[in-house]
């Protein structure tokens, strides 16, 4: 009679999570299987509820005053994003070929980044009729495309309590509320390259695939929106370098591959970029100066690499000083390593992201603190270490703890940054500084002819608003385009005639000023150039002298 061999007293453990051994414990312990679930259910679900929390916060501060005219802090770029929208709606579709109105009778071709803002507002115009804020709209919705990428990219490198804390801070500070709701081509290029960096680390940390090309796709789209998103590239860049230190060199190689593609494709539209401000009227190029390669580095050096034109920008419209504390605790006490290395490595991106703005400021102070919208490129980490500050104030430790305490903390830092910083920022952002401008362009349009040309002056020198809303093409002036200084006044009333007079040949019809006008030099047009206003009250024909502008006919020698 043969034996049957032993069987063992205790059941086989296959793994430690295996699904025979889940199904036993069910069926052992039915209760706590039930409770556990529903707990981690309830958690899920809460966590979900606090991300859908923060994008209507979100929403309500970026569609607050939507249909705010184009007269804010950043009226000059936004009107030639508005411009491009205009020509691409009325002129050709051809999106290789962004084109303003404020250089004459055009073509007015100019070197610009990949037009995917002003694309998509002009294809709301078509199917909707013409508004000038739908270009806010657009760009308010890529800001909520980065509220939750950025949410899912912390979660990725740290956990959900920073990823709601980051999300959170991002919705509330000023900076990205202010660019966020602008006509400008920054919120497409951050919302593209987050969501681009937060779907490679998806696949970094063995997700599918197909979220290589996809990420591939958006951080190229970001970066072809706006140069600055190349940033985002070092933290791929530092992934890569991390399989590569693995020995896992097939996943490395192709990472690498797609990363030249995108490169090819990035560098292929921006030759394309200069080679048209090169060779057609204005002849000009967007963000061509400023950098530290024009200067030379001891210019840099003498200006201070422009830190106290950076800190005024942060204290009094950007950030205000709660933010800036949030981030200086952020940034001072990290959060607490990881015990799996592969966390660990994710819980670098931040810093990774951080590093390469800052070396793109050290190449490019001049040009970032004169256009401050491009500190957007830096609202991810400073997001996501705000966010931290906030947690780490709150508990008064390194671990998210949730307490009735820790909440009535959370709350306070939540007011004070409201009250303190973006109420009060965001409103300084938005003062219709510009409305003058808009006021003479509408004026220009009711007395404009078909085909009329305008030249017009905005109160802030050089801004193109007045043209804008002149619904017409024509000049600024003093006339702008290549490598003209158009934000100053020229010297004296002899040289500004004669432009008048070039301009009045080329076909100009109508000129407008407005009385508050003021070059960069704090020059007022009506009193700089009054031997001008004199000349035309000679050769011209007055339309209108109000409290706010002056507009004339402008006859045929």
């Amino acid at each position: 009679m043969t034996k049957l061999p032993r069987q063992p007293s205790t059941p086989l453990r296959i793994a430690p999570d295996g699904p025979d051994l889940n199904q036993a414990e069910d069926q052992r312990y039915p209760q706590q299987t039930i409770g556990r679930n529903m707990a981690r259910r309830n958690y899920l679900n809460l966590d979900t509820a606090i991300l859908l929390g923060i994008l209507i916060i979100a929403i309500v501060f970026r569609f607050h005053k939507i249909t705010l005219p184009l007269v804010d802090g950043f009226s000059w770029r936004e009107i030639s994003t508005a411009m491009m929208a205009d020509n691409f709606h009325q002129r050709s579709w051809n999106i290789f070929f962004p084109e303003v109105s404020w250089t004459g009778p055009g073509p007015s071709y100019q070197g610009r980044e990949f037009q995917i803002v002003s694309y998509l507002t002009a294809l709301l115009y078509q199917l909707f009729g013409w508004h000038d804020w739908f270009g806010r709209v657009v760009a308010a919705f890529f800001g909520l495309v980065t509220v939750f990428s950025l949410h899912r990219l912390a979660a990725q490198c740290w956990s959900e309590m920073h990823a709601h804390a980051a999300a959170l801070a991002y919705a509330l500070m000023p900076a990205a509320i202010m660019i966020d709701s602008s006509f400008l081509p920054d919120p497409a290029m951050l919302a593209l390259v987050t969501l681009g960096v937060w779907l490679f680390v998806k696949y970094w940390a063995g997700g599918s695939g197909w979220l290589l090309p996809l990420a591939t796709a958006s951080v190229s789209l970001g970066a072809l929106s706006k140069p600055p998103g190349l940033v985002a590239g070092a933290v791929i860049f530092y992934l890569m370098v991390c399989w590569v230190l693995e020995k896992k060199q097939k996943q490395a190689t192709r990472v690498f591959l797609w990363g030249l593609v995108s490169l090819a494709i990035v560098a292929a539209y921006y030759s394309w970029a200069i080679y048209l401000g090169r060779n057609y009227p204005p002849f000009h190029i967007a963000g061509s100066g400023g950098y530290i390669w024009d200067g030379g580095f001891w210019a840099y050096v003498k200006n201070r690499f422009y830190i106290k034109s950076a800190w005024n920008t942060s204290v009094w419209w950007f950030y205000g000083y709660p933010f800036l504390m949030l981030l200086a605790v952020g940034l001072w006490i990290p959060p607490r390593p990881a015990d799996d290395p592969e966390r660990r490595r994710l819980s670098a991106i931040p810093y990774v992201w951080l590093a390469a703005a800052t070396i793109l400021y050290l190449a490019a102070a001049g040009e970032i603190t004169a256009n401050v919208w491009n500190f957007h490129i830096f609202h991810v980490p400073v997001a996501m270490f705000s966010g931290h500050g906030a947690l780490l104030l709150a508990t008064l430790s390194s671990r998210a703890i949730v307490k009735p305490a820790v909440a009535l903390r959370a709350v306070c830092i939540v007011a004070v940054a409201l009250a303190w910083s973006t109420l009060p920022l965001v409103r300084t952002m938005k003062k219709p500084i510009a409305m003058n401008g808009k006021l003479l362009g509408e004026e220009l349009a009711r007395l404009a002819k078909p085909g009329d040309l305008v030249v017009a002056t905005a109160p802030d020198v050089g801004d193109p608003v007045a043209v804008y809303y002149s619904r017409t093409r024509g000049w600024v002036f003093p006339p702008g385009g290549g490598d003209a200084d158009w934000s100053t006044f020229v010297a004296d009333d002899a040289t500004a005639i004669a432009q008048f007079e070039e301009l009045r040949a080329q076909g100009a019809d109508l000129f407008g000023v407005t009385k508050n006008a003021t070059d960069h030099q704090n020059l007022r047009f009506i009193e700089h150039h009054a031997g001008v206003i004199k000349y035309l009250d000679k050769t011209a024909t007055k339309l209108v002298d109000s409290a706010d502008f002056l507009v004339y006919r402008i006859t045929r020698p």
